[in-house]
């Protein structure tokens, strides 16, 4: 079992920078990919980015492509989403999100750890 903890969000101006972070606990940390999404008010929750088990892959959004940048340290037990020229587009609460299949990676329900959110505001 594997659980998740998010923190780093808050209000940023467009342009602006914001670091999420996600501990997790659960001794199979390492062995599993971890993504973050995001969901909107009155939108569906939508993929991000993903990371695999060794951290040697990574895979964007093309929304958050060349802005936005994935990692993890096993050795620490966190994944990280490090988040540039954010865009008013980009507010939404920002879930990290762990499996252990490398199938379907950009779906929700291949995800079977889940965190509780952190909210991201992005002003105009």
């Amino acid at each position: 079992q594997v659980q998740l903890v998010e923190s780093g969000g808050g209000l940023v101006q467009a342009g602006g920078s914001l670091s999420l972070s996600c501990a997790a606990s659960g001794r199979s940390f390492s062995t599993i990919n971890m993504a973050w999404f995001r969901q909107a008010p009155g939108k569906e929750r939508e993929f991000v980015a993903r990371i695999n088990w060794s951290g040697g892959t990574t895979y964007y959004a093309d929304s958050v492509k060349g802005r936005f940048t994935i990692s993890r340290d096993n050795a620490k037990y966190t994944v990280d989403l490090q988040m540039n020229n954010l865009k008013p587009e980009d507010t939404a609460v920002y879930y990290c999100a762990g499996t252990s299949t490398s199938q379907l990676v950009k779906l929700p329900r291949s995800y079977r750890y889940w965190g509780q959110g952190t909210q991201v505001t992005v002003s105009s």
